[in-house]
């Protein structure tokens, strides 16, 4: 099934079919004509894929994503990061990074991030000179934190694959990897800052505008410490985590920020209902078309040839992060999380590397897939809001590319910044 598998998952591809169809068909393709299985397997193993309680914290967290991206909440995280970095030369693109960090502890997703604050920061930086292809290359390179400072959806898909790691552990070692990602990426706007001249019209704000700002996003922020305090004590799991966060969002909302209304539930549900519904279907169809990868042996066959090779940790994962890369190139993380991680974080606790180290590597690595032609989702994603053709992004990317690869490699040769925090927890 194999020989079928492959060529027309990679065709349906390049004819510009979703992932998540894409899959689903060339699964049924190979099921179809090259075994004796009823084609009604691909419906039961999509299903397979979607029946675990901890996968209920998808959709909650999608609709808390949601319910916080509007209004005051979006607009709580900017005024907050310009307040720290506005006056700076690049300071509107240092706001830009920062804000996206603050809110990938809101939203979970890349996607999400570059879709709401970093939409509305493009406009404010071609407002103050920059150029707009280089605005939406750094609003797609500083989404890439999205799914790595926690919650993240990609972690919690992750821990379903791999027994030796929990969500809790993920979510702590995802922080310092994060704010590294975010670290390398101001250094990569304050050097193009500097040659293109994008200097700062805005005047230092005192500490007491300072302090009032953060004071009106602190309840924003405060989701973030909820969800992995309340984790790491052990007040709640993390899908219960997801409802409770659904529940904060409301009341911040409605009778802290006052920007929600009850007429606008309706459409928030939906919307959290359409990408929730996108998700599972990629999960379902990655279950699918893993299944079928077992059934052919490919994973033992892959890891047995990997192990005959003697690898040393270090070039082990070298060898990992080239195949993520090329991996990433065509697929999204998720689905890619659930082919790959069953493959290869057995070998990697074999040789010793640790679990929650590994796993950051490979959510890293995936995670930057998001960035890369042809398949990258954050470049379309941000071409279709900007009205820019992704080539006209692609030329702006070289100096952050240069950028994430540095945080990857750090990433990869310091596994104390992904362990430290885990260590330090409990987990």
């Amino acid at each position: 099934m194999a020989e079928i598998l492959f060529p027309a998952l990679f065709l349906l591809l390049a004819l510009g079919l979703p992932v998540a169809f894409a899959m689903a068909i060339s699964v049924f393709a190979a099921i179809t004509l090259a075994s004796n299985y009823p084609p009604l397997v691909v419906v039961k193993e999509m299903f397979a894929g979607l029946d675990s309680f901890p996968l209920l914290a998808v959709p909650f967290f999608i609709l808390a994503s949601e319910i916080m991206t509007g209004g005051a909440v979006t607009h709580a995280i900017l005024r907050l990061a310009q307040a720290f970095v506005g006056h700076l030369r690049g300071g509107l693109g240092h706001a830009n990074v920062i804000s996206s960090a603050m809110f990938a502890g809101i939203s979970g997703s890349a996607l999400a991030d570059a879709a709401g604050p970093g939409t509305m920061m493009i406009r404010m930086m071609e407002k103050g000179g920059y150029d707009r292809p280089y605005a939406s290359a750094l609003t797609i390179a500083s989404a890439v934190v999205g799914p790595i400072i926690p919650p993240s959806i990609t972690m919690i898909i992750y821990a379903m694959q791999d027994q030796n790691v929990s969500v809790g552990s993920l979510f702590m070692a995802g922080i310092l990897p994060g704010l590294l990602i975010t670290a390398t990426v101001l250094v990569a706007n304050a050097n193009m800052s500097k040659r293109r001249n994008y200097a700062s019209g805005e005047q230092r704000p005192g500490w007491m505008e300072i302090g009032r700002v953060a004071l009106f996003a602190l309840p924003a922020l405060t989701l973030i410490v909820l969800i992995v305090g309340g984790i790491r004590f052990g007040v709640f799991t993390p899908t219960e985590a997801s409802v409770i966060a659904v529940f904060y969002a409301l009341f911040i909302g409605m009778f802290v920020y006052r920007s929600l209304r009850l007429r606008d539930l309706p459409g928030i549900i939906l919307r959290a209902a359409l990408t929730s519904g996108a998700v599972l279907l990629i999960l379902g169809a990655a279950r699918a078309f893993a299944w079928v990868l077992i059934i052919e042996n490919v994973p033992q066959f892959l890891a047995e040839t990997i192990i005959s090779w003697d690898l040393a940790p270090v070039a082990f994962l070298l060898a990992v992060n080239l195949l993520l890369i090329i991996f990433g190139l065509f697929m999204d993380p998720l689905p890619g999380v659930m082919i790959l991680v069953p493959i290869l974080a057995p070998i990697s606790f074999a040789l010793g590397i640790d679990p929650n180290h590994f796993a950051i590597i490979v959510i890293v690595n995936l995670t930057l897939g998001l960035t890369t032609p042809p398949v990258g989702s954050l470049i379309f994603v941000v071409s279709s809001t900007v009205g820019l053709k992704p080539s006209t992004l692609i030329r702006e990317m070289p100096p952050f590319f240069l950028a994430l690869a540095t945080a990857l490699l750090l990433i990869t040769f310091v596994p104390f910044l992904s362990t430290w925090l885990p260590t330090i927890s409990g987990f």
